[in-house]
């Protein structure tokens, strides 16, 4: 086999791996209603055939009733958020890093002024949908005890559970604690208890570090391009 011949049959090869590569993206965007194209080839905002949204995900929410708008990026599985969420300004600054389980807001949230300081911390208590049932505890009346336990059905909801923390952006000190057991507050340590017991508030000030995240953003984390191309699997 001459030069030529080898180099006509390398040329064909190469031509059809492209061409099998070509289908077999187009093959797998064919089962997507929506999804939008970022400028480094990652595909976003996908739609299913059944509408639900999947994988990857960029939203911006719009300004209201006096609160700036902001973007949002994280991933869904089947319509339902999960997994870590960062909350952004419009013009990049990181301001919030919130975690989803089962569609809801589960464990530690974070949100930051958009200079980077620490604002305040929630936690909150995911429930599963497919757990038919839960315990809860039950409390005595006018007073923060556990009485009892009962076994409700469960939804799919969140609820305030654990400490809620609110700090001074200039000093990073803590301020505010509140405290919740699914849902019921039992301690504000600013105002005493939540359901009428008054407590003593813990009066230690206590100065954080920097979180992670806000270290990581400002060692040079750029914010992720956004846009991209629309596009359809029909």
């Amino acid at each position: 086999m001459s030069k030529l011949q080898k180099r006509i049959l390398y040329i064909r090869k190469i031509s059809v791996m492209t061409l099998l590569l070509v289908l077999f993206s187009l093959g797998g965007k064919a089962q997507y209603k929506s999804f939008k194209i970022s400028p480094n080839g990652d595909t976003l905002n996908i739609v299913d055939k059944k509408g639900l949204k999947q994988g990857k995900w960029v939203n911006t929410v719009a300004p209201l009733r006096g609160e700036p708008g902001y973007d949002e990026e994280g991933e869904y599985k089947n319509d339902k958020k999960t997994g870590v969420w960062r909350l952004y300004t419009t013009t990049g600054d990181l301001v919030g890093v919130e975690n989803y389980l089962f569609g809801g807001k589960d464990g530690l949230q974070q949100y930051y002024s958009p200079v980077g300081g620490l604002l305040r911390e929630e936690n909150w208590r995911g429930y599963n949908p497919d757990a038919p049932f839960d315990t809860v505890a039950v409390y005595g009346s006018g007073n923060s005890e556990i009485t009892g336990y009962k076994i409700v059905r469960a939804e799919q909801y969140s609820v305030k559970d654990g400490d809620w923390k609110y700090y001074n952006v200039e000093t990073g000190e803590v301020e505010t604690v509140e405290h919740y057991d699914r849902g019921r507050l039992l301690k504000d340590d600013n105002n005493g208890g939540g359901d009428g017991t008054v407590e003593a508030a813990d009066t230690t000030t206590k100065k954080v570090a920097k979180p992670a995240a806000i270290l990581q953003y400002e060692k040079g984390k750029r914010k992720k391009e956004r846009e991209g191309n629309t596009g359809t699997g029909y």
